[in-house]
């Protein structure tokens, strides 16, 4: 390493309530600076452990992803002032040592909220591939020293040197705080007596020397203090910003080896193997039989049954048999190519069992309800043959990515399963995922307002300025672009402090939570993949230290265990309805879709406990509409988004003939029939893509996406493809022309389809 100093730590946004920097912005400057490593070091967690792993990587910066550590302060009456260590993963066992050391202290040592470790779990056994500073101000050896107990210093640097041989530092910091010098006096003769190489650090909380205020804002915010209050602690100093190197050698200019020290530290961490593909826990199957036959059995098994419920005629049955065998048989392939069988039959088990034992469970939602193999196993209880969806849509074979079934259980009894799913794999191997919280437009600016010890009234005022538009993320500079009495209160001399602190710490993430449904079911501990957390040491509580976007990235496979209230109401009725007759079981899945008197009830839009057509807009349109069957409720709950909202007149005129309904190509009227002549779904563009131009569904999903994502540099290369074919291997297709559709129509039926992809809606969702 060209460095003559390296960071090795600094308090991240994800140490909560002490730090606003934030991953992106100190790696830029980093690399701006010529560094080649940089160390992060949250408080008691790993929350953005990985994302900094990753981004590092990708900025070219050598990651050295550590963590301040709590140890419990066992003297009568101190227990709320811990003291600190500060380690390091050196290599994928201290990684793992990390993972165990933070889960312990969150599940077993809480105290006020804080995870703590216990000194004497700091054992060699514990503590393999883990590089240990002392702590700073906070150390357990700085306080000692300090505290004038030298011979309990020794007593547990010796204890110390046995947890991390070779691999304990003594650290020193200059940062601005009154006793800094005096503590390296102490350090630098204790590191001789102790023969213990110092290492200089700096305690970064907060980018730039500007940034203090806000960063005392955030830590106010965090503690519950105004920032006026003379009463309040004050434990930070201006100089905790990130310094240069230049800086850091004048600070250290009497001790050089002190800073050389942070680049042998960084030359020793070299982590790896903490990214890996998805891993599944082991499906237990009968007389050990493959995933793959076990698969196969289940899902012929379940075809028989499904075709006995919707054909009971048994001629029509044998008649329909061979085109859903076809779809079955193709399906198991591509599941089987791909290595999903234990995903579907972990999922299988875990749904049957539910409704086996009275847990209410939804009919399928979201893009697996376009799985044959789903519908056999029981996962899903819609027929996508007679729907018209698309198993592609959900498992693309030209895409490889892990599937994910969105599913839904009574709210009440959804921990029942998650306790069916920790007896099968081990309690130690189910959690669920953290959530990370971030301080909104209209949060910041309440927090930051109190803070200030701001009038709540006048604080309330500005805050209820800010707009709030379903799916949208209303910024503080999109909501004065988008209301103009906001933007003019802003603007006013007594919301300029406000505003200032505001927009700085706007997105910080503010607090932690539990995602709504995701369960992790990992191939063993959990803590081999990632660390836990608990908010108060219920084991019900456990989640991961990494959100949904990062516990793929360790292997870990997320399951959806979604609570709908719903189902609980439904599941009520229906334990009414056989009190009321005894003897017989009433079944939802043998309601008729087609009911007159149901319908009667949609077309006068009396609807309003019905979820999704509640609203007194959806409500105006049904008395419109007026259904008449399924198909009409299914697209008008596609089209009632903004955006495709629009061609809801249109959809409306062509039912009831007032709009005359064209194709530009009559191969586009069994698609497009149901929706008399209007693209509503993605699984109708996909289907386009194949009728017309000869592209696989697997293809045709893959140019969707494009489509909604609007890369236009894929979609113009599409274009061709599907007006005048390819030849390229693995994406062969005749195109429309040689099909016999004119250039110019095709063109005009791919622009049209470039402008309905970017809202069309899922329809196995719909």
């Amino acid at each position: 390493m060209s460095n003559q100093f390296v960071h090795l730590r600094f308090h991240s946004e994800y140490s909560i309530t002490d730090g606003i920097v934030r991953l992106d912005p100190i790696l830029e400057t980093a690399a701006e600076r010529g560094q080649v490593a940089l160390g992060i070091t949250d408080n008691m967690n790993v929350f953005g452990g990985l994302r900094f792993y990753t981004h590092a990587i990708a900025d070219g910066i050598k990651p050295i992803v550590g963590c301040d550590l709590w140890i419990t302060n066992s003297i009568a009456g101190k227990r709320n002032e811990p003291y600190r260590l500060t380690v390091y993963c050196q290599n994928h066992t201290g990684y793992l040592s990390l993972c165990l050391l933070l889960s312990k202290a969150w599940m077993e040592n809480q105290y006020l909220g804080r995870g703590e470790l216990k000194l004497e779990w700091l054992t060699p056994e514990n503590c393999k591939g883990l590089i240990c500073l002392s702590g700073g101000p906070l150390g357990i050896i700085e306080r000692l020293l300090m505290g004038k107990t030298p011979e309990e210093a020794d007593a547990v640097t010796e204890q110390l040197k046995k947890a991390f041989p070779g691999r304990l530092y003594l650290e020193v910091q200059r940062a601005g705080r009154k006793g800094d010098d005096a503590l390296v006096a102490k350090m630098a003769g204790h590191s001789v007596a102790q023969k213990l190489p110092l290492v200089a650090t700096h305690p970064v909380q907060f980018l730039k020397k500007e940034d203090f205020t806000a960063h005392e804002v955030r830590v106010c915010i965090a503690q519950g203090y105004v920032l006026a209050d003379p009463k309040r602690p004050r434990e930070y100093t201006p100089q905790q910003y990130f310094k240069t190197e230049e800086e850091m050698r004048e600070l250290f200019s009497d001790i050089p080896q002190a800073l050389e020290n942070t680049v042998v530290i960084a030359q020793r961490c070299n982590l790896d193997g903490v990214l890996q593909k998805p891993q599944l826990p082991v499906f237990p199957t009968p007389d050990g039989m493959s995933l793959d036959d076990y698969m196969v059995k289940l899902s012929k098994e379940g075809l028989e049954k499904r075709l006995v419920f919707l054909y009971p005629d048994e001629k029509i049955r044998d008649a329909k048999r061979p085109e859903y065998m076809e779809r079955l048989d193709y399906e198991l392939k591509t599941i089987i190519t791909m290595k999903f069988p234990g995903y579907f039959l972990i999922v299988q088990d875990f749904i049957n069992w539910s409704k086996r034992n009275g847990v209410p469970v939804g009919p399928g939602r979201g893009s697996g309800a376009g799985s044959l193999v789903a519908y056999c196993l029981g996962i899903t209880d819609l027929d996508p043959l007679h729907y018209g969806l698309l198993f592609e849509r959900f498992l693309n074979p030209e895409r490889v990515s892990m599937p994910d079934f969105d599913v839904d259980f009574c709210q009440h009894n959804r921990d029942r399963t998650i306790e069916y799913v920790k007896r099968v794999y081990g309690a130690d191997a189910v959690s669920q995922i953290v959530t990370f919280g971030a301080m909104g437009a209209k949060a910041v600016v309440r927090d930051v307002g109190r803070v200030l010890n701001m009038g709540y009234n006048e604080v309330d005022r500005l805050a209820k300025l800010i707009p709030q538009k379903p799916g949208l993320d209303v910024t503080l500079e999109k909501a004065a672009e988008m209301e103009p009495d906001f933007a003019a209160l802003a603007a006013q001399p007594e919301y300029k402090e406000l505003m200032s602190y505001a927009k700085e710490l706007e997105g910080i993430t503010r607090n932690l939570g539990m995602h709504a449904g995701g369960v992790l079911i990992a191939p063993g501990k959990l803590t081999d993949f990632c660390p836990l957390y608990n908010a108060d040491g219920r084991p019900e509580n456990t989640v991961s230290q990494y959100d949904k976007k990062d516990v793929e990235n360790v292997g870990l496979v997320k399951f959806d265990f979604l609570g709908l209230t719903t189902l609980t109401i439904l599941g009520k009725a229906v334990e009414y309805i056989d009190r009321l007759h005894p003897g017989e079981h009433f079944e939802l899945e043998r309601i008729p879709v087609d009911d007159k008197e149901t319908l009667k009830l949609f077309q006068t839009g009396n609807t309003g406990a019905v979820f999704q057509f509640e609203s007194d807009g959806m409500r105006e349109q049904l008395r419109q509409a007026k259904p008449d069957c399924l198909e009409d409720l299914v697209a008008l709950n596609a089209l009632y988004r903004p955006g495709p909202m629009d061609q809801i007149p249109h959809f409306i005129d062509r039912k009831f003939g007032r709009e005359k309904v064209e194709y530009l190509d009559q191969r586009m009227e069994p698609i497009l029939r149901e929706t008399y002549g209007i693209m509503v779904y993605q699984e109708q563009v996909m289907q386009i893509f194949r009728e017309l131009a000869g592209f696989s569904f697997g293809q045709a999903d893959n140019v969707r996406r494009a489509m909604s994502k609007k890369k236009h540099a894929v979609m113009e290369a599409e274009r061709e493809h599907f007006v005048h074919g390819c030849t390229e291997p693995g994406h062969e297709c005749p195109g429309c022309v040689a099909n016999g559709i004119p250039e110019q129509v095709a063109n005009q039926i791919y622009d049209e389809m470039s402008s309905f992809a970017s809202y069309a809606f899922n329809k196995s969702h719909a």
